[in-house]
């Protein structure tokens, strides 16, 4: 899960069979909460854009109850819905991910290790961002 501008929000590694999907909820759990404003810190994001995998009627339940604004694209219409330029950030991300030979392909059989360094890519991924910024 990433934000506007790309930078890793939560990740999560599961294994090659499993369906994206039935990580949706896990991911919204492990968004920090965002400080910086006075008062309560915002603990959700105000909308999640996704694409056809995940339109279905008890995953948008599930966003609107937790106040998430759901944008899916919806099966079965033509493309165009405009979404694939939202869908460029993550693949961005996703490239920024891969530019670390170790986590492109998982040779290694513990996941303890590759999900190490999949934090460390995210920490440093997250770190070139702030630096931009500064």
């Amino acid at each position: 899960m990433v934000d506007g501008q790309g930078v890793p929000l939560a990740v999560s590694l599961t294994g090659g069979n499993r369906n994206d999907v039935t990580q949706l909820e896990p991911l919204l759990d492990k968004v920090p909460a965002v400080a910086g404003r006075v008062g309560r810190p915002r603990r959700r994001p105000g909308a999640l854009l996704a694409d056809r995998g995940y339109d279905h009627d008890k995953y948008r339940r599930l966003l609107c109850q937790r106040g998430i604004r759901p944008v899916i694209a919806k099966r079965g219409e033509p493309h165009g819905t405009g979404l694939g330029t939202f869908r460029y950030v993550v693949e961005r991300t996703i490239a920024w991910l891969h530019g670390f030979r170790r986590l492109r392909i998982r040779w290694g059989r513990r996941d303890d290790i590759h999900e190490a360094f999949l934090g460390l890519a995210v920490c440093l991924i997250t770190h070139r961002h702030v630096q931009r910024l500064c």
